[in-house]
């Protein structure tokens, strides 16, 4: 049993903390679909795909020659919406760049681009209009899919929209292009889309002038909210839309490469759905020599998950989910109480019982009885960052570490010993490699030796029971 709490001084922006390890319950990547119990369950499926790439995504075709790939994606998405049918899935989600591809440039993507109304302004259903808009193929299939599936589609693709030289923003070229996701009801309406906002070295792509929230409801599960990727570790749009929009369920496209400790593909999904109390639907691409795999149904209590490094193969992922999520943090269980090592948490963090009553805001008079005989804090490098960390060492115990702003706590307790090293970390500060951001970030990371320059290594094998508690502000710095 692990328990970790972030502790800022300064409110924190996006609490990632447990993302670092095995995520709770997870599962192994099987398919799982229970009896559909209609008034408690909806059934989702994502799929990991392995993409058919262009061979020479710089090279400058034709629109013709764009569709004959991305027709062949959209051929093994077609089979598997027919699967995911054929188990009453209600909703279905593709990745991020599964159709058309990635390592593009702004001129070489051109001819993958679907023209894209707005949603807001414009009702279409591209399958039964396929005439309106020129340039839409991709959508006209998506929309046919929807509607011979009868399921919700999720889906990504590149999208452009023609701008005017009035317009400040508008690039030299006359067009916008955007990373999009797209979602179609069950009857093929393009109900709404979203463009992403925090772009990862996609010079193929524009920056929207406004963040997308974009929610959009469905009749048999509410509410889902709906973002891409590198999206996840920011506050907007991904934090903003939780905490403004009330949202209960996540579709997530991405195109994942898994860097290890802390950027792992199932740990970040899990984490965000552990945090939030929230269930996350995320479809990933499937290519291992890149290292990108990692798709998985996660909600706050199990997860149905896919990641494998060794097999070309792709995998659906069909799970029964519940409507209303039942979360690990601030809530109460069936029975009506306080998951136990939660409790106990917030009693030790707290020094007052009665403060596990207030979850999200721990607020007491008492002082911490912290561990008097705390191990001693040293720093190593874990992902290009200058962490600040204190060994876990012992049966069990509760530890704290500072940087800055910015606490980490944790409650520990383990079955037997054992000669691996753990350590908890903490950094707050600007990440400058692969992307310059301010992060706040907790960590419990397995080290790869015995010493302290080890923690920080790639290591590829724990497994930890976790709970969290979490400081949720509204920092516009930090991811």
């Amino acid at each position: 049993m692990v328990c970790i709490m972030s502790g800022a001084r300064s409110k924190l922006a996006l609490f990632l903390c447990g993302c670092y390890v095995v995520a709770l319950g997870a599962h192994t990547g099987e398919e799982s679909v229970a009896e559909h119990h209609e008034a408690e369950y909806y059934v989702a499926a994502v799929y990991e795909h392995p993409s058919i790439l262009s061979p020479n995504p710089l090279a400058l075709i034709s629109r013709q020659e764009a569709l004959e790939l991305m027709n062949q994606n959209l051929d093994i998405y077609e089979q598997q919406v027919m699967t995911a049918a054929q188990k009453g899935v209600q909703i279905i989600v593709f990745p991020e760049d599964g159709i058309h591809g990635f390592n593009f440039t702004r001129t070489s993507i051109y001819p993958f681009l679907d023209f894209m109304p707005s949603p807001q302004v414009v009702g279409w259903n591209p399958c039964l209009e396929p005439r309106r808009f020129n340039d839409t193929e991709v959508l006209q299939r998506l929309s046919c899919m929807a509607i011979k599936g009868d399921m919700f589609l999720v889906a990504n693709l590149g999208t452009k929209q023609p701008c005017h030289s009035s317009d400040p923003g508008c690039p030299n070229d006359g067009r916008y292009q955007f990373n999009t996701n797209v979602v179609f009801s069950n009857k093929g309406t393009l109900v709404d889309r979203y463009r992403k906002h925090n772009l990862y070295f996609e010079a193929a792509f524009d920056v929207p002038l406004n963040v997308d929230h974009i929610t959009f409801d469905t009749p048999f599960a509410g509410r889902f909210g709906i973002f891409t990727c590198f999206d996840i570790l920011f506050f907007d749009p991904a934090v903003r839309l939780l905490r403004d929009y009330k949202v209960k369920h996540v579709v997530y496209p991405t195109a994942w490469m898994n860097q290890l400790p802390l950027l792992a593909a199932i740990e970040i999904q899990k984490a965000f759905a552990v945090a939030f109390g929230i269930n996350v639907l995320a479809a990933n691409v499937h290519h291992p020599v890149l290292g990108m795999t990692g798709s998985g149904i996660h909600t706050p209590l199990e997860s149905f998950w896919y990641h494998d490094m060794e097999n070309p193969e792709s995998h659906l992922i069909i799970a029964q989910v519940a409507k209303n999520p039942v979360g690990l943090i601030g809530a109460e269980n069936a029975t009506g109480e306080t998951d136990p090592s939660h409790s106990k948490f917030l009693k030790i963090l707290s020094g007052d019982p009665y403060c596990e009553k207030d979850a999200q805001e721990v607020h007491c008079d008492e002082a911490t009885k912290w561990n008097m005989n705390a191990p001693p804090t040293f720093h190593s490098e874990m992902m290009y960052d200058n962490f600040t960390l204190v060994p876990v060492w012992g049966k069990e115990g509760y530890l704290h570490v500072c940087s800055n702003g910015l606490c980490c706590y944790l409650l520990y307790e383990r079955p037997t010993l054992s000669e691996e090293l753990y350590a908890l970390g903490v950094f707050d500060g600007l990440h400058t490699v692969h992307g310059t951001y301010y992060i706040q970030v907790c960590a419990l990371v397995r080290c790869g030796g015995l010493g302290f320059g080890t923690c920080g290594q790639e290591i590829t094998e724990y497994f930890l029971y976790l709970s969290f508690v979490s400081d949720l502000g509204d920092d516009p710095r930090s991811p």
